[in-house]
């Protein structure tokens, strides 16, 4: 599956055999959305968000977060999801970051 974040320290994960596996780069983040199966041959998905930055000894280090999502709560989820993702997209302003720092000069950052 995916062998790029595993940390050092012997991160292991619940036993699953992999299935599919579809890694998505967004910006500083990679989100790997995983398909196991149980030893009864039942699917479930696993959902990790990795990032990558550096330790204060300059090495590359991987903050991960994981869920695991089953057969019977796929729908619920995604109603959830869909709900959400909705919701941002009609009340967020249209991009609040840049919007923010549109009328900052070089000299402020002094501060």
């Amino acid at each position: 599956m995916y062998f790029e974040n595993y940390d050092q320290a012997g991160g292991s994960e619940r036993s699953g055999e992999d299935v599919f596996s579809k890694p998505v780069r967004a910006g500083k983040r990679t989100y790997f959305f995983d398909v196991k199966a149980t030893k009864g041959n039942d699917y479930y998905l696993t959902i990790t968000e990795s990032k990558r930055r550096t330790d204060r000894d300059g090495r590359f280090i991987y903050d991960k977060h994981k869920i695991f999502l089953y057969k019977e709560d796929f729908e619920k989820f995604t109603e959830g999801l869909e709900e959400v993702i909705q919701y941002i997209k009609t009340n967020c302003p249209a991009d609040p970051v840049s919007a923010e720092y549109s009328n900052l000069e070089f000299e402020d950052l002094d501060s």
